[in-house]
């Protein structure tokens, strides 16, 4: 049977779109859109930080057919507000998961919140946000990360070997308000009781080289008989290195640190740093982001009884 004119042109135009509509539809099905992960760190003054988002990218370079990567950080290790003001940009960018690792281990809860809330998979790196808050905000988050406690533990241990009991020491601590600094003041702490050797001073230096050096230099001031100096991350050991210099006692004042960045390393090596613990900033953003991806394909993840995936840290005595 022929068709009239107007009947044959609707044949084909239904025949047409329904071609058209096939291998779009089927383009869709294989080429799902890609997962938007964002990574939140502390302040990118630090060179932890720098190696903690160069590791990402690499990763995500590596993996780029898995992922999408939007990196941001704030501008010094204090910076809250501006942290808090990031995330909320995220979660209005509607990203899928959001790696952070906070300023503040309980200001930054209520935001983290709004990202649960939002549908958002948040893990968290670094520094431990506070577990009581979290439980209060009646939300899940897991840490992936080091054993803070631990990792200075080894570090406070080696340096009392250098050491006798009844020596004084001074710790310089990171913000105080937030859990990693707490812990690994703990494990000085530890270490120092261990051994009999008094903590005459403790004091923020903020994760700071400047602050670090500040503080530093007023305990060597205040307490002459000073052994050694605990540093809270490489930043501040770096300052307190030039602290221990301005008053004539390199050589007779020990100091330590931890993260084992690169600035340390010329230190470790000339005797000015004794030790430092290394938490594999490359990788920590990397064990976040994987845990993402798993959590976001459903798959499901071993975060123990207490939320924590806990990653390696080793002492460090040489470059």
């Amino acid at each position: 049977m022929k068709l009239p004119f107007a009947g044959r042109l609707l044949a084909v135009a239904m025949l047409a779109a329904a071609s058209a509509a096939l291998p779009f539809s089927s383009a869709l099905a294989q080429t799902p859109e890609k997962p938007k992960v964002a990574l939140v760190m502390k302040s990118l003054a630090n060179e932890f930080f720098l190696t903690m988002e160069d590791g990402a990218k690499a990763y995500q370079k590596e993996h780029s057919a898995d992922f999408e990567l939007i990196s941001n950080g704030i501008k010094d290790e204090t910076d809250t507000a501006n942290q808090i003001r990031i995330v909320e940009q995220m979660i209005v960018s509607k990203v899928d998961a959001l790696i952070i690792a906070p300023a503040d281990s309980k200001a930054m809860v209520p935001v983290i919140k709004k990202a649960v809330d939002a549908g958002i998979t948040v893990i968290n790196i670094d520094n431990q946000l506070d577990p009581a808050v979290v439980k209060s905000k009646n939300i899940t988050v897991p840490f992936v990360g080091p054993d803070n406690r631990k990792g200075a533990r080894l570090v406070g241990d080696y340096l009392a070997k250098q050491l006798k009991a009844g020596d004084e020491v001074g710790i310089i601590e990171g913000v105080s308000t937030t859990t990693n600094a707490q812990a690994r003041t703990a494990g000085f702490k530890d270490a120092m009781e261990a051994a009999q050797i008094k903590v005459v001073s403790l004091q923020s230096g903020d994760w700071e080289i400047d602050k670090g050096n500040k503080v530093a230099a007023s305990m060597l001031s205040e307490y002459p008989n000073i052994k050694a100096l605990l540093a809270g991350n490489d930043s501040m050991a770096v300052g307190a290195v030039s602290a221990v210099r301005a008053a004539g006692k390199a050589g007779k004042v020990q100091v330590v640190g931890y993260d084992n960045i690169n600035a340390i390393k010329p230190m470790l090596k000339d005797g000015r740093v004794l030790a430092t613990a290394d938490q594999f900033a490359a990788k920590q953003a990397v064990f976040g982001i994987e845990t993402a991806l798993k959590m976001l394909k459903g798959e499901k993840v071993d975060s123990g009884t207490n939320g924590v995936i806990e990653t390696p840290v080793e002492l460090v005595t040489k470059p």
